[in-house]
């Protein structure tokens, strides 16, 4: 069975009706989880703590969606509105 990978990260936003990132080089990194009760926990404070701001946002990516060995290619999907 395949290691289930959840990555946390977020920032602010162009506009809280798109996910597009005002500025990429500062995306807030809050850290990779070995299952998603961890990273949802982790998703849920940074959520919290910016509540105030409805340009911040944040994200869990399931990274092990990406990286299926049993699958010659996985396919991603791109933020585009």
């Amino acid at each position: 069975m395949a290691q289930r990978l959840h990555l946390v990260f977020g920032g602010e936003l162009v506009t809280p009706q798109k996910n597009v990132f005002r500025d990429v080089s500062k995306i807030h990194i809050v850290g990779m989880f070995p299952d998603y009760a961890s990273a949802f926990s982790a998703w849920k404070a940074e959520a919290q703590r910016t509540v105030d701001n409805a340009h911040m946002r944040y994200f869990i990516a399931h990274l092990h969606r990406l990286r299926d060995e049993a699958q010659s290619g996985s396919t991603t999907e791109e933020m585009d509105g």
